[in-house]
């Protein structure tokens, strides 16, 4: 029986290409590339990132645009004396903002708990008046100046003092302008914590965290891909946002693009690494979700979105001063409305760089793949 014998593969005359190796940074490059494809594939980012602070935008703008004073309305108590009382409103020169009605004392009283009347005047026997107002509402008690002032000039009182008043509505000084810089800094917030928290969980959802395991990519090399990529669209917030407050509310851009896109950056970065820590062991969409939740909404209230947080008391300043949020809203503020310097905002971009910094080493600590 023939014994077969081995083939002999000849070495092929062309060198075999040399194995390509990989830097320290080429794991991180493949993971932010893929990242961003991911994203592209999801439209409601484009939706939640860019349309709707947008329209949020544009919504408030509408709602406090420049417009001529309200119309205070206030209910007369119907009696003997308030015939009397329409005629002094309608000798003031105050009565073109003044809306009055005389409605009997229950109706009127049951029209102004449900918000329908800012005031109530109730005429007594001897000529004067008594006033209902609730404290507090800012338009309840200006409604009570505004009428009291009316009815006291109509019956002969002087002012002893010559007073003039100017509207104030140019662009820097309106609600506008301190609302605009908010609302960039809660979207920041908003899509580096939804973005980064959903699409880890989600990953880990589908298993695609275990198949990562068996790969050589670092711990943190996959947490900063993640984290990273929220910069590229956080540039094209920041242009549509600060876009449509120039071209549609006339709004003043004082300080540098560069320093406001610098420090947005920051912002960025270091709500993604508040999102890594608050999403890096959920398992459930939900869980992130309440997670999630649970860390922005006292900073929607507490770090100046809507409103100046100089509002609460003096104690709690330095724990409001101390949020992510409200160092990012502050900076973009001082930057947009007074031309402040990026080095004039060090303090502020220390407290970013601070919350930023111990999340991302604390998530990487805690962080599981499964």
């Amino acid at each position: 029986m023939a014994v077969s014998q081995p083939v002999v593969i000849p070495p092929s005359s062309k060198a075999a290409p040399p194995v390509r190796q990989n830097g320290r940074w080429s794991g991180y490059a493949h993971l932010l590339a893929a990242r961003m494809k991911e994203m592209r594939r999801e439209p409601e980012v484009i939706f939640w990132v860019f349309v709707f602070p947008l329209l949020l935008a544009i919504g408030l703008g509408i709602a406090f645009r420049e417009k001529p004073a309200n119309t205070t309305s206030i209910a007369i108590v119907a009696g003997p004396q308030a015939q009397n009382a329409l005629d002094l409103l309608h000798r003031s020169a105050q009565s073109s903002a003044i809306h009055a009605d005389v409605v009997p004392l229950q109706q009127a009283e049951q029209a102004f708990r449900l918000g329908k009347y800012d005031l109530l005047v109730q005429p007594d026997d001897h000529g004067g008046f008594q006033y209902r107002y609730d404290p507090a509402r800012p338009e309840s008690v200006l409604s009570r100046n505004e009428v009291d002032d009316a009815l006291q000039n109509a019956a002969g009182r002087k002012n002893p003092l010559s007073t003039s008043s100017v509207v104030s509505n140019k662009p820097g000084a309106r609600y506008i302008d301190f609302l605009i810089p908010g609302l960039l800094g809660m979207n920041i917030m908003n899509a580096a914590m939804w973005g980064i928290g959903f699409a880890l969980v989600d990953m880990r959802q589908r298993k695609l965290l275990k198949r990562f395991v068996g790969t050589p990519m670092r711990r943190s090399d996959f947490m900063l891909a993640l984290a990273s990529s929220r910069l590229l669209l956080m540039i094209i917030e920041v242009a549509i946002l600060l876009g449509a407050g120039i071209l549609i509310f006339h709004m003043e851009v004082l300080g540098s693009w560069l320093t406001i896109l610098l420090i947005s950056a920051i912002g960025a970065i270091a709500f993604s690494g508040v999102g890594l820590l608050t999403a890096c062991r959920a398992q459930k969409i939900e869980t992130a979700s309440g997670l999630i939740n649970v860390v922005m909404m006292p900073m929607w209230i507490l770090s100046g979105v809507f409103f100046s947080y100089a509002r609460f008391p003096a104690v709690c300043q330095p724990f409001l001063k101390a949020l992510p949020l409200t160092a990012l809203n502050d900076a973009l503020r001082a930057t947009i409305l007074q031309g402040s310097s990026l080095a004039s905002q060090a303090d502020r971009i220390l407290v970013m760089v601070i919350w930023g910094g111990v999340s991302f080493v604390l998530a990487v600590r805690w962080f599981r793949w499964t």
